[in-house]
């Protein structure tokens, strides 16, 4: 295969500017060349990706990968990104943001979007801390830890993302730690290339506000599957292991996606953006409303 070169290909480099807001040993600098290694590795040319992203260290992955980007509203990049692979579905859109943004603020999108099955891959960066705001407890945080709006330590039960999608019958659903980074290389080559809506909770350490859950912790509280993708039952079953976590791909679901089931795909399957308007069916449409 020849893979893009030049002006044409990701860059694994670090980023260069003077202004990268993440800190030294994040987790994020592992994700962002697990991600650029495995568009790289696809054949994808930068023009033919877009990253939409929401609020949070995560999510300001778009900053730092020469693909197109949306920096959108906290929680919000999921929608976004099913309306921008709806217009054009020649794209490969990734939504990506942290586990605040895409479990609490983007928890409901989420859901939504495992209803309607958009041909987009959603990468979440689980470092179970929010990292932007100082360190609050966010919806992956084990029970116990301390944080500076949980002083007494905090007792709500831990979001498991992994359990909901399966449950929810979600096309495509994983879980790896970017300290692993040949097979999360792998596991996201896997995800771009599935025909739906492709989760990925990728957890990773917070230097600054985690002192929990650190490199040497997920090295030592995970673990491989072996055998998956699995049936959905068996598949929620794993799901449900805590300690050790489980690592792979537990479920994959072949079926429709949004962009297919719309009318504006049935008969014409050109991207919205190369057809030519017709503002004669819009005045159609509103003069039928006015009779």
């Amino acid at each position: 295969m020849n893979l893009p070169t030049g002006r044409e290909a990701f860059e694994p480099r670090r980023p260069t500017s003077k202004d990268v807001a993440w800190c030294p040993g994040c987790g994020n600098f592992g994700i962002r060349n697990i991600l650029i290694s495995a568009l790289a590795e696809l054949g994808l040319k930068p023009s033919q990706v877009a990253i939409i992203s929401g609020i949070g260290q995560a999510a300001k992955m778009p900053h730092y990968i020469n693909a197109n980007g949306y920096h959108t509203l906290h929680g919000r990049a999921i929608p976004i990104a099913t309306g921008v692979k709806a217009a054009n579905p020649e794209l490969t859109v990734i939504a990506e943001g942290g586990d605040g943004d895409m479990y609490a603020e983007g928890g409901n999108h989420l859901l939504h979007a495992i209803r309607r099955n958009p041909d987009i891959t959603v990468l979440i960066h689980d470092n179970q801390i929010y990292g932007l705001t100082k360190g609050q407890a966010s919806p992956t945080t084990m029970v116990g830890m301390k944080t500076p709006t949980q002083p007494g330590g905090v007792f709500e039960e831990p979001f498991n993302p992994i359990a909901l999608a399966i449950a929810m019958n979600a096309s495509f659903v994983a879980r790896t730690f970017m300290g692993y980074f040949r097979e999360s290389v792998e596991i996201i080559k896997k995800a771009i290339q599935h025909k739906g809506l492709a989760i990925v909770d990728i957890l990773h350490p917070c230097v600054s506000f985690n002192k929990v859950n650190t490199y040497a912790w997920y090295r030592e509280h995970t673990y491989w599957l072996e055998g998956g993708p699995f049936d959905r039952e068996e598949a929620f079953k794993r799901a449900l292991e805590e300690d050790p976590l489980p690592l792979g791909i537990f479920y994959v679901n072949e079926k429709p996606t949004f962009e297919e089931s719309v009318p504006a795909y049935r008969v014409d399957k050109r991207p919205l953006w190369k057809r030519e308007p017709r503002l004669d069916l819009v005045e159609k449409f509103f003069e039928g409303k006015r009779a």
